[in-house]
């Protein structure tokens, strides 16, 4: 009797194994599904004036991200989206806090992986790999893909970037590049982290939603006096704002300290014209830029190399909290 005692007791614990092993299962493979990579054409335009010019004679690439979406997410709930965009660095850690953040929000991510699409890694020293212009594109492709998704509500998607990933953050607003690729899709509103304001354009026609530039009083990759400016130029509707952190560098919102990258182009005493057409305008002989060698022979006039880039615990925080706070209130 004690024998089928025993026997019985061991069924028992390989079943209460077997079900946890099930369970744990089951709440991994879940959780994985949060997670899709997501395909979609865009081009390679070198400069705003090829999308805004010539968009559809340009030759298609692949592109893809990864959209993540909060947990516990039902088949059929809507919810927001924010679309992230890396800086020339790539993707790095303090950038997947922010959208961490956003997740626990109650917010679906989008990492957009405009350099990984084109087998970049980086383009600190070059900028001529992937563009501004590529990337704008990109993002608008992305949301004209995600919108398709049953969970994504199209009309609280917003968008943020940082340094360069700033620019498309902030130029996406700008209307003659946004009519060139749709006239039916608006993003809810534009956090630009340390973006290059150093873009003057003649065309002040921006969207109407919610625009935000934070950037350090110490950059001098992306310097912030011409922020100033800039956002006093475009603020035609009082929606562009513009906050300034005091004693902070660039990536002042990653936790790495301080260093010196010798490569990266200091653009502290440039000022570029944007015309109507999307050319960016040497300084002094007012050439476009809109190939990688006249862009070269541009920033030989105003650019010089080495830069300083790191964080600063506290503007860090107020950083985090701005960018909670400014797409819960975009994104109602």
């Amino acid at each position: 009797m004690w024998l089928n005692h025993l026997f019985s007791a061991r069924n028992q614990q390989k079943h209460y194994i077997f079900f946890w092993f099930i369970l744990f299962f089951i709440h991994f493979s879940l959780k994985s599904q949060l997670t899709t990579k997501v395909e979609f054409q865009s081009a390679n335009p070198f400069a705003m004036s090829d999308v805004v010019n010539n968009l559809n004679n340009l030759k298609p690439q692949l592109v893809f991200g990864k959209l993540t979406l909060p947990k516990n997410t039902s088949n059929t709930q809507k919810v927001p989206l924010v679309i992230g965009v890396a800086g020339s660095l790539g993707w790095r850690k303090h950038h997947y806090d922010y959208m961490k953040m956003y997740q626990e929000n109650g917010y679906a991510t989008f990492e957009l992986n405009s350099f990984k699409s084109r087998n970049i890694s980086s383009t600190v020293g070059s900028q001529i790999e992937v563009t501004t212009a590529a990337m704008i594109l990109d993002a608008y492709r992305a949301f004209e893909e995600l919108i398709k998704h049953p969970n994504i509500d199209s009309n609280r998607v917003s968008i943020i970037g940082w340094s360069l990933g700033g620019a498309v953050a902030l130029f996406s607003g700008w209307m003659p590049i946004r009519n060139a690729i749709t006239n039916k899709l608006k993003f809810a509103s534009h956090l630009a982290v340390y973006p290059p304001c150093f873009i003057d354009p003649e065309n002040t026609n921006f969207t109407e939603k919610p625009i935000h530039i934070l950037i350090g009083e110490l950059d001098n990759w992306t310097p912030a006096e011409p922020c100033k400016n800039f956002v006093n130029k475009i603020n035609i509707n009082n929606n562009v704002n513009l906050t300034i952190f005091p004693d902070s560098h660039h990536s002042f919102d990653s936790e790495e300290p301080v260093s010196y990258n010798e490569s990266g182009y200091s653009f502290k005493n440039c000022l570029f014209k944007l015309s109507e057409d999307g050319d960016v305008l040497m300084n002094y002989l007012s050439l476009p830029m809109s190939s990688p060698i006249m862009q070269k022979i541009g920033f030989l006039f105003c650019v010089k190399r080495g830069v300083n880039l790191g964080g600063n615990k506290i503007y860090r925080e107020k950083a985090f909290e701005f960018a909670s706070y400014f797409m819960n209130e975009t994104l109602k």
